[in-house]
């Protein structure tokens, strides 16, 4: 897969969690890219990891999901852009500031907010 065709996949996820996450939190047409929107995708990251019956498979979908849409939020807040350092992709606001928000959404899953994350 070209970079280009990565980041079209990172867009094509975040559009596809808007959709997907309006209706689940209860705000609709209103959600986007919107501080409200990210807290209540923080909340519902805590409530799938408390699940016994996700499934590893699942939890990286949502990864990739998640992680996408937290992207585009920093893009559209920020102006930022994406950028594969170390392997790792990220938003890059310039050369030396970045977030990396697949490893952040990781680290929930795995440590939830209690733990740090």
């Amino acid at each position: 897969m070209t970079r280009m065709s990565e980041i079209n996949s990172f867009r094509n996820n975040a559009e596809l969690a808007v959709k997907r996450f309006g209706p689940l939190s209860k705000l609709g047409e209103a959600f986007g890219y919107s501080r409200e929107s990210i807290e209540w995708v923080q909340g519902f990251i805590e409530r799938q990891r408390h699940r016994a019956d996700i499934s590893a498979e699942e939890t990286d979908i949502l990864l990739q999901l998640i992680g996408s849409y937290l992207g585009e939020c920093l893009i559209h807040t920020y102006a930022g852009f994406w950028r594969i350092q170390d392997g790792e992709w990220g938003v890059f606001f310039n050369d030396s500031n970045a977030a990396f928000q697949f490893s952040k959404v990781r680290k929930q899953f795995e440590n939830g907010i209690d733990g740090g994350d």
